[in-house]
């Protein structure tokens, strides 16, 4: 059974390191056009900082080094990702995720790390609070691309909700749920299972509208999100026009 559970938790690892890459594609559509689109950063923002309380889990609790290091790893890419969105974001959007960042990145994390370290000095009860807080932020990190589903709704594309990131938080959230049940850790099955169910959601609702006509392609926003804020008077068409062979 030990085997069984160690080469679950390895697949678990793999998963999740490809789960924290998925949006490497969508992030290099983002640095060619210089323009986020309709992305959301709300995965993004809600994935940094779900790392970054496993990695404190990880580093407080005894031989859970391993948790600390493959989320470490989503640490740094949530973190190039979250940079990016606030480079390249129009105006409202890159305020949205500059509150999100300072709110819950900064804000939530410091607090909640001020206070179990200097105001819990019970090193089981510090690791219960933490990893109680990491569970509720599983959840959140899970269904965080569901905010995307209002926008695929409406135009009837699934453009701007990225698919391998919905697959991988699937297969993820399947994965470590398998593992929880093996262990019968509830803490780890609650919010895994909440994902696995989430995660199928979002691939249900891409599949419905992964084909559909009334799909918009994302140059030709980024187009019209690049044209020039002068357009030409009817004078300067008719000379440019007379030009012409």
């Amino acid at each position: 059974m030990d085997l069984v559970l160690f080469s679950i938790g390895v697949v678990g690892n793999v998963i999740s390191v490809l789960m924290f890459a998925s949006p490497i594609s969508t992030f290099w559509r983002i640095i060619q056009s210089r323009s986020t689109g309709d992305f959301e950063p709300t995965p993004y923002v809600v994935t940094l900082l779900n790392s970054s309380f496993w990695v404190y889990y990880g580093l407080t609790k005894p031989d859970a080094f391993l948790v600390a290091t493959v989320n470490g790893v989503g640490v740094v890419l949530e973190a190039i990702y979250v940079f990016l969105f606030l480079l390249y974001a129009n105006p409202s959007q890159r305020m949205k995720a500059a509150l999100l960042v300072g709110g819950l990145d900064v804000g939530a994390f410091g607090a909640v790390f001020l206070v179990t370290w200097f105001g819990i000095h019970d090193e089981s009860a510090r690791i219960g609070v933490i990893g109680t807080i990491g569970a509720f932020l599983n959840i959140l990190m899970y269904g965080s691309p569901l905010a995307a589903v209002k926008t695929v709704i409406n135009t009837k594309s699934v453009e701007f909700m990225p698919f391998f990131l919905s697959l991988f938080l699937f297969l993820n959230g399947g994965v470590w749920t398998a593992y929880a049940i093996l262990a019968k850790d509830v803490f780890l099955g609650i919010p895994n299972g909440m994902g696995f169910f989430l995660g199928l959601i979002q691939l249900v609702i891409y599949m419905i509208y992964m084909n559909s006509k009334a799909s918009t392609n994302s140059n030709e926003t980024i187009e019209e999100n690049q044209q020039p804020l002068i357009q030409p008077s009817y004078d300067d068409r008719e000379i440019d026009s007379s030009h012409r062979v």
